[in-house]
């Protein structure tokens, strides 16, 4: 979904150079669903069939076709989000159903964050947080591989530091 390296401002167009999130993400997020869905299936058939009956260990299924329908929707979610950096702001894009598209000027970031749980460092990955002064403008981009998030930060941190400079 990559359809830019965001280092410009945009097309000639005018239209903003958007950046779609690494797969790896995707693939994170669908291994956690299968083990943790999986877990409850195996619990759930086995304690119905120890409690109820082998009939009633059918029900195990409903967590495994859970499982389908959050494989499908966790793909059209990652292929939702994206971000643009622009002259003057940085746009994130996400959503299926409600769409929602968040604008932080640089010169109203007052801290960039990188971080980076457990389970994103096994897999690679790391996540950009952005706060501004007003709490609901606060924006993150998850699953971002490591060395695009430092650059992403080290970038966002010296245009903040500039457009405040120039208030």
């Amino acid at each position: 979904m990559e359809t830019g390296n965001g280092q410009g401002a945009g097309t000639a167009e005018g239209e903003p150079v958007w950046i779609g999130l690494p797969p790896g993400l995707l693939r994170m997020r669908r291994l956690l669903l299968v083990v943790w869905l999986g877990l409850l299936a195996v619990a759930v058939g086995v304690l119905l069939n120890l409690f109820a009956g082998p009939g009633w260990a059918a029900f195990a299924l409903l967590p495994l076709a859970l499982t389908a329908w959050g494989w499908v929707m966790l793909g059209r979610n990652w292929a939702s989000w994206r971000y643009a950096e622009r002259a003057d702001d940085l746009l994130i894009s996400r959503g299926v159903l409600w769409r929602e598209e968040t604008v932080v000027p640089y010169g109203r970031m007052q801290l960039v964050e990188v971080t980076s749980g457990p389970v994103e460092r096994h897999f690679g990955l790391s996540s950009v947080q952005l706060h501004t002064a007003a709490a609901a403008t606060d924006a993150t981009i998850p699953g971002l591989e490591p060395t695009e998030a430092e650059r992403l930060r080290d970038r966002l941190t010296e245009l903040g530091q500039a457009r405040s400079a120039g208030l």
